[in-house]
């Protein structure tokens, strides 16, 4: 881990572990998975300060520190393309055999990818909830815009390609559960064409998906930036997943 609160990142991860916050009698369980590009993790950010929130309201928070794909494996190798992936299965696992209770999946940046793919292996989840994610638009397939180089080390591409999260086209990385989804209009980072192609799968196959679309949000705005209508996200998403809850 590098740097001080509340800017630590974790740019070297050799064994997953899931970070977690106790909240008495809470109302539900969070899986958060932390953005940085499958290159490093922004621990606090999009990982620790999201725990936190979740926590005041009465949710479980567990955050996960994932290994990246590409990265040295400490055996002379490397980490496989789908390892973020394995990782987020054995996190599933281990929290399928806790005390029961309804399971949310929330990812940002990066992370939000990953959560959109660990939705597909999680039909009982309660939801998943995805913000300003490269979800299908770093497909070399699929890239926008047109022409954008891949993506380094290969197995991080070749993570991207597996995964296309939304796109008709590609039926095992549609989520079948339902959605919330928040994206910065004007994002280069992540163009909102990640969203919109998703939006069109879930209009076509009647899929459950909320989004929000800010006008004039950076990407990475996660619970710091309140310069713009972005700042509402938290308690949309609040509010969604207590109306998820309380459909049991």
């Amino acid at each position: 881990m590098e740097g001080e609160w509340p800017d630590r990142q974790v740019l070297r991860v050799a064994r997953p572990e899931l970070h977690a916050l106790a909240v008495t009698a809470p109302r539900g369980r969070v899986l958060i998975l932390a953005g940085g590009g499958y290159a490093r993790l922004m621990y606090d950010k999009e990982g620790m300060e999201v725990a936190r929130w979740l926590a005041r309201a009465g949710l479980e928070p567990h955050l996960l520190l994932h290994r990246l794909p590409g990265q040295p494996d400490g055996a002379g190798g490397t980490w496989p393309a789908d390892v973020a992936l394995q990782d987020g299965l054995a996190a599933l696992a281990h929290l399928d055999a806790l005390e029961p209770l309804p399971l949310f999946i929330l990812g940002l940046s990066s992370g939000g990818h990953l959560a959109g793919v660990l939705a597909c292996h999680a039909p009982q989840a309660a939801g998943a909830l995805i913000g300003y994610a490269p979800l299908n638009a770093n497909h070399r397939d699929h890239k926008f815009p047109p022409g954008k180089p891949d993506y380094p080390p290969a197995e991080k591409q070749d993570f991207y390609d597996a995964w296309p999260v939304g796109l008709a086209a590609h039926p095992h990385g549609v989520p079948r559960v339902p959605l919330f989804l928040a994206y910065a209009l004007g994002d280069r980072s992540v163009p909102v064409q990640h969203l919109t192609r998703l939006l069109e799968t879930a209009a076509a196959e009647g899929l459950d998906a909320d989004a929000h679309v800010f006008g004039r949000a950076p990407h990475g705005f996660a619970l710091r930036d309140r310069s713009g209508s972005h700042a509402d996200w938290p308690q949309l998403a609040l509010a969604w997943m207590d109306r998820r809850l309380a459909c049991g």
